[in-house]
């Protein structure tokens, strides 16, 4: 069997070493190829097709034919919402991933929020804009501050802005709509009422009518301890998020997961895959922030460590519609991620440096910790052997524990993050203590 995963990130990282964890059965032997992949992928002895961007989808299937594969799993936003699986499909091959008429409930901000309009999920009171002088006007009129002001499109997890006075929102419209900092993503801005609460995330898997949910987390996507600084694509995360209880998934169930599902049916979206749910637990219950056509990155570092179940099988039967068939569970653990970055980053950053503290396979020697490659490159001797790794992004390595207890999980996290160096790197000391916090309180 061959498996084709597309992308390249920390994200391709974990599903490639749940596909590994898979296996193959008695008969069968699984082959993975990535493209592009990264250096911690290929350290796995897994095929990097390094050429083959994400988001060429004619070059995506190319390779698919080349490599005659059995599944090619489609996992980053850009190609998802571009119709990748539409493509592969006619092409003849099996997918994992939704169809671009169902990855648009990611692809548009505005489209996600009419469509919880028309099917009553609860999200915040919102309204759009296409022109620059309209949506100033309406930020200079004495609303109420502050608002989330967002761009229409995909933006990397960066193209949200939470602005506390009108000049603040005024600015971000400016960057978004007249300078463009997002590209056409920016043409419409969504401005948003301010939730209040505790934010969760929620990975689903669907076959467009059955719905596991993995297990629930927090991400910290601010650059700085405190959660200071600017929009990050996610410093780190813990799973299970303590502030998702069981009453609360349970109104989640019936209110939002189902609806959302049945709304996609009822328009002819047939969503499969994974729907990620950004939740706000607010003291009206919890109401969606946003959806993902994906899984989240780096929530899914953390949750795949929690996942009990084949993967490929659970793929395989999210293609034929009997999702409910596969045992699927979630182990009654602890997982933490921490994301090591280059200094500087999200802003402007240098690449190049040489890390210390991985092995020849871009592991530690700690078998509950597992790091996961989003930025780096392969070092090699002069005679072509590799060496070790060298930093070649912003977010360089997710350092992701699995323990009994979340203060368990964490502190494995950062002693495995504390042994590994490159220059300038940094990371956030306080993944976790909110959580951990509020965990012991609950006690």
């Amino acid at each position: 069997m061959k498996i084709l995963i597309i992308g390249g990130g920390g994200r391709e990282h974990a599903i490639a070493a749940k596909i590994v964890e898979a296996g193959g059965d008695r008969n069968t032997t699984v082959e993975i190829h990535a493209a592009p992949g990264n250096a911690g992928i290929a350290a796995m002895g897994i095929m990097c097709h390094s050429d083959v961007k994400a988001d060429d989808i004619a070059e995506i299937i190319l390779l698919a034919k080349e490599i005659e594969a059995d599944r090619v799993i489609v996992t980053p936003d850009d190609p998802l919402v571009l119709g990748a699986v539409d493509r592969l499909n006619e092409a003849g091959f099996k997918t994992f991933g939704p169809s671009k008429n169902a990855a648009i409930i990611e692809g548009s901000k505005l489209f996600a929020k009419e469509f919880m309009a028309r099917h009553g999920i609860p999200t915040a009171e919102y309204k759009a804009f296409t022109n620059f002088e309209t949506a100033k006007e309406y930020l200079q009129s004495g609303i109420k501050y502050p608002v989330a002001v967002k761009a229409n499109g995909l933006a990397l997890g960066k193209g949200v802005v939470i602005a506390k006075t009108a000049g603040e929102a005024v600015e971000a419209i400016t960057d978004m709509m007249i300078e463009h900092k997002f590209g056409e993503s920016g043409t419409t801005v969504v401005v948003e009422e301010f939730l209040v609460g505790r934010e969760v995330s929620v990975l689903v898997l669907t076959d467009g009518t059955t719905a596991v949910p993995l297990s629930s987390a927090t991400d910290h996507k601010r650059a700085f301890d405190g959660d200071l600084g600017g929009n990050t694509g996610g410093m780190g995360v813990v799973a299970p998020s303590p502030y998702y209880t069981f009453e609360i998934s349970q109104e989640t169930e019936e209110k939002i997961i189902q609806p959302t599902l049945a709304g996609l049916r009822e328009e002819g979206r047939i969503f499969k895959g994974c729907l990620y749910f950004g939740l706000m637990l607010t003291a009206d219950g919890p109401k969606v922030i946003e959806y993902n056509c994906r899984f989240g990155d780096p929530e899914t570092q953390a949750v795949l460590q929690l996942l009990d179940g084949n993967i490929l099988k659970i793929m395989d039967a999210i293609d034929e519609g009997c999702l409910d068939t596969v045992p699927i569970r979630v182990k009654r653990k602890h997982a933490v991620c921490v994301a090591m970055a280059s200094g500087g980053y999200p802003e402007s950053y240098e690449k190049g440096f040489f890390v210390t503290g991985l092995r020849a396979d871009g592991q530690v020697n700690d078998r509950d910790v597992q790091i996961f490659h989003a930025g780096t490159e392969t070092v090699k001797d002069v005679r072509g052997t590799a060496i070790g790794f060298r930093t070649s992004g912003g977010r360089v390595l997710g350092v992701t524990a699995v323990g009994g207890s979340l203060s368990a999980a964490l502190d494995k996290a950062y002693v495995a993050a504390g042994n590994i160096h490159w220059e300038g790197a940094r990371y956030r000391g306080d993944i976790g203590r909110a959580a951990l916090e509020y965990k012991q309180k609950a006690i």
